[in-house]
């Protein structure tokens, strides 16, 4: 056949990117079938199975500690081994998946939750405010100069503190705090996350065993832990209006 018959030198470029992007997409959607295969036949999905992980590592950690990890307030929360309660087996794993039911295999009490409970997002106890001091009748003032000023004084703290907004406590990462504890109990007992890496954002740098964190996925990190439960909503807000994008 004549080369003027034939596809010209744009159409094979064409093609050419036509097979290689669809070769792509074509390994992408393989990996994503075999994934969601995989979480289908273990009835589980991408955030059940961060779960399982967190839970594995709250373990490893605990483990170093007696069963016991230090919550807010000073809450001392036991940490027990827990299966996942829904995985009944692979073909009644596939049938539960496409249900509105769900079985549980049994494994565990029923008194007992899923997710387990992690110490690193409890909530804070609310603070104990004695009503008294919130009434100012009783106070005696020699004048009423002198209410007038504690008036203006109570109102001046007021505002400054409103200005300065409420102040973050991130908690340090898990290997600087319980360093001498990590070094009793040997390096074995704690993965490479623990171990610090090169992350400085505290609980909160928690990686999964692929290396995604919450971030990666769009969620931010910052009000899933209890440090920020008592910051108003307006103010994360706020703080997520001026943050800069990367």
């Amino acid at each position: 056949m004549p080369s003027y018959l034939g596809p010209s030198l744009v159409q094979l470029v064409h093609l050419f990117l036509l097979v290689v992007v669809n070769t792509m997409v074509l390994f992408a959607l393989a990996i994503l079938l075999t994934r969601t295969l995989w979480c289908l036949g273990g009835n589980t999905t991408t955030i059940e199975v961060w779960e399982i992980e967190r839970h594995r590592t709250l373990i490893r950690r605990a483990r170093v500690f007696g069963g016991y990890l230090d919550g807010p307030d000073g809450v001392r929360v036991r940490i027990q081994k827990q299966e996942f309660p829904y995985d009944i087996g692979i073909w009644n794993n596939i049938k539960s998946g496409m249900g509105l039911e769900f079985e549980v295999n049994g494994f565990e009490e029923n008194t007992l939750s899923w997710p387990p409970p992690d110490p690193d997002r409890m909530n804070k106890l609310a603070p104990q405010i004695n009503l008294e001091e919130a009434f100012t009748y009783q106070r005696q003032y020699h004048s009423q100069h002198e209410e007038i000023e504690a008036f203006k004084t109570r109102q001046d703290e007021d505002i400054r503190r409103r200005q300065t907004g409420p102040e973050i406590e991130r908690r340090r990462p898990f290997h600087e705090r319980y360093a001498h504890y990590a070094e009793m109990a040997g390096d074995s007992d704690l993965s490479e996350s623990e171990r610090g890496g090169n992350s400085d954002s505290g609980e909160e740098g928690w990686r999964d065993s692929e290396g995604d964190r919450l971030g990666d996925f769009g969620v931010d990190e910052e009000v899933e832990f209890y440090d920020e439960d008592d910051i108003p909503l307006a103010e994360l807000l706020r703080r997520r209006k001026n943050r800069p994008y990367t």
